[in-house]
């Protein structure tokens, strides 16, 4: 039995936060013994704590922002989480989780430590002092990682360039359940829910309302669609920091009587059936599970061409890519969707194909045979 002790910083909405959870969730009980440490307080934590044959650490100290007190308390609080756990791996996702937990599992003399890439915590939306930190911080704990996941080959590739990143690197995509995108509903209950007519085009965005994907580019975005196209409808789907700035947002550009913000939608497929063409406005990503599901859903996405995301979107043949913050760009390739239906068709049916190794079930099963790959190499 191989014990695996999965470290995350928190459990916000979010891709890198789902595909945990689920992973922890779905390792086979015969061949691992399974933990999870994270700090608690966001809207995750319930489903966390609902998961059968899973030993719970909840690390209070453990939070996203630099805090050095509470850092070296959540330090302190993973060295006995390790120890109280005793694992044969150490896994550990997100950057801070991912800094602080390797350090952890060096200082405990873990055998085995695994860190997941979900995109690189050093981005262009950080200080250059920020940016520094980050990135020298990574140097440091790579010393003591002995293999990494990247959820795209960009990921890999920067790591690379950069010097952090070898040949101890395995490529595991980021996953979906595919299963609910297979029979979908129709549009109407979700149209009717968010009081959205039947005769009018719908255009999705769902994330989370961060800096990281840019959700007042999605405004601005379709202010300008909304000039050109009066029949158009735009839902945001999600919650963040950003919440407020986006509604005045709206309310200045003047599009709030068809800009919907219902917060999370929890039946994402549902929603993606009732939307005509997906967006994300990312500034950078890993790879997003928000344009994976889209095009599970059939739907057509237009994209900023950030890391992982083109490896996903292939321009003009499933979506359309544009550069991060080119309002214009992105708007256009909206407005050429909306204008031609039998194209987005055809965007459709390629959107759906070769989904199959973003099948969230293959990524647990991946990451079973890293495992059992990485124990044997130790003993």
């Amino acid at each position: 039995m191989i014990r695996v002790l999965h470290i995350i910083t928190r459990l916000e909405l979010g891709g890198a936060q789902r595909n945990t959870l689920f992973t922890v969730a779905n390792l086979d009980r015969s061949l691992f013994s399974v933990g999870l440490a994270w700090g608690p307080g966001d809207e995750l934590d319930c489903e966390a704590r609902g998961i059968e044959d899973l030993e719970r650490y909840e690390i209070s100290a453990l939070v996203r922002p630099i805090a050095p007190r509470k850092d070296l308390r959540a330090l302190r609080e993973l060295r006995r989480a390790i120890r109280s756990f005793n694992p044969d791996i150490v896994h550990t996702h997100s950057s801070k989780a991912g800094i602080l937990g390797r350090t952890a599992a060096h200082l405990e003399k873990v055998s085995t430590v695994v860190h997941s890439i979900h995109g690189w915590g050093f981005t262009p939306l950080q200080s250059p002092a920020k940016r520094r930190l980050f990135l020298a911080a990574e140097r440091w704990v790579a010393r003591w990682t002995d293999h990494f996941i990247a959820v795209s080959q960009a990921n890999i590739d920067q790591g690379r360039k950069i010097g952090l990143l070898s040949d101890d690197v395995s490529l595991i995509r980021s996953g979906i359940d595919l299963a609910p995108f297979k029979h979908l509903p129709g549009p109407a209950p979700v149209r009717r829910q968010l009081g959205i007519p039947e005769s009018v085009a719908v255009v999705t965005q769902i994330g989370n309302l961060k800096p990281q994907k840019a959700p007042l580019d999605f405004v601005r975005m379709a202010a300008v669609v909304a000039s050109i196209k009066p029949k158009v409808h735009f839902v945001m789907a999600g919650d963040g920091p950003l919440r407020e700035k986006v509604n005045d947002l709206v309310d200045e550009l003047g599009i709030a009587d068809r800009f919907h913000l219902p917060g999370w939608w929890h039946d994402v497929p549902a929603l993606l059936a009732a939307t005509d063409v997906a967006v994300l406005t990312s500034r950078h990503e890993g790879l997003p599970r928000a344009v994976v599901e889209a095009l599970a859903a059939g739907v057509p996405v237009v994209a900023t061409a950030v890391d992982g995301t083109p490896e996903v979107v292939r321009d003009g043949v499933n979506g359309v890519l544009a550069p991060a913050g080119d309002i214009e760009r992105l708007a256009a390739g909206v407005c050429t969707l909306l204008e031609n239906e039998d194209r987005r068709r055809v965007m459709g049916e390629a959107a759906v194909l070769g989904l199959e190794a973003f099948d969230i079930n293959v990524m647990v099963r991946q990451q079973e045979e890293l495992y059992q790959c990485q124990n044997c190499r130790k003993s």
